[in-house]
């Protein structure tokens, strides 16, 4: 008796816990929703991403400080394996299910940047050992989204209906000899009224899991940079 009523109360328990996580998730979604295009400007001394998409509907801006040199932690970033990242992982497959996706099945290279290029991503600028930024163009709702490459020279003016422009910078600001502040921003832009409802609509249930795989970087990121800026200070 005493094993069925420790029964009962663990399963209402988890049912109250699954609720509340349910209700959390559609208070984000609501959230979202409401504040898309609503962008809060980051004051910083980057202009490279004011070139591609200068007035983004959606700005994600995250940042770590490292105890490396700036060159150090850009080099850490780009060789940056995120898919060993359990989290990343949760969140890809969970938009999988959600959207009836099947996985990618192709070979992709692990570190970060050459991954990225490997679907689709095109490099829009870079400053050498400070900053990069990347950028597609995209229907992020598909089960299976292509990431389509536009060259630079053609990626502000690209107006095609029915698509997202995205651009993502990866940056390192040295404040000191063996100090940086890193940062990792993401623009988004729709290229007409349609497809900014349909994407907001969208936006407002996937930008949780964005942001998480966005915040998943820092911490590897942040390891494996001080490990290398200690192993060549030794």
């Amino acid at each position: 008796m005493a094993a069925e009523r420790l029964t009962r109360i663990a399963g209402v328990g988890i049912g109250m816990g699954a609720s509340l996580a349910a209700l959390g998730y559609a208070g984000l979604i609501a959230y979202h929703r409401a504040r898309y295009g609503e962008v809060v400007a980051v004051n910083d001394d980057s202009l490279l991403l004011d070139r591609f998409i200068p007035s983004p509907e959606v700005v994600e801006h995250h940042r770590v400080r490292i105890a490396a040199p700036a060159d150090v932690v850009m080099s850490a970033a780009r060789r940056l394996e995120l898919m060993n990242s359990r989290l990343v992982r949760a969140v890809i497959k969970a938009r999988e299910l959600a959207l009836g996706g099947q996985p990618d099945e192709r070979r992709h290279p692990a570190a970060l940047i050459p991954q990225m290029q490997s679907i689709g991503w095109v490099v829009l600028a870079e400053r050498a050992g400070r900053e990069i930024v990347l950028g597609a163009v995209t229907r992020p709702w598909d089960a299976a989204p292509v990431f389509r490459s536009i060259p630079a020279g053609d990626f502000t003016a690209f107006r095609e209906p029915g698509y997202v422009k995205i651009a993502w910078t990866l940056r390192a600001d040295p404040l000191g000899e063996n100090e940086s502040m890193f940062h990792t921003e993401t623009r988004v832009a729709t290229t007409d009224l349609e497809t900014r409802k349909h994407f907001r609509n969208y936006w407002s249930f996937v930008a949780p899991g964005v942001e998480l795989i966005r915040l998943a970087m820092l911490r590897p990121l942040k390891k494996a940079a001080e490990k290398a800026a200690h192993q060549a200070a030794a």
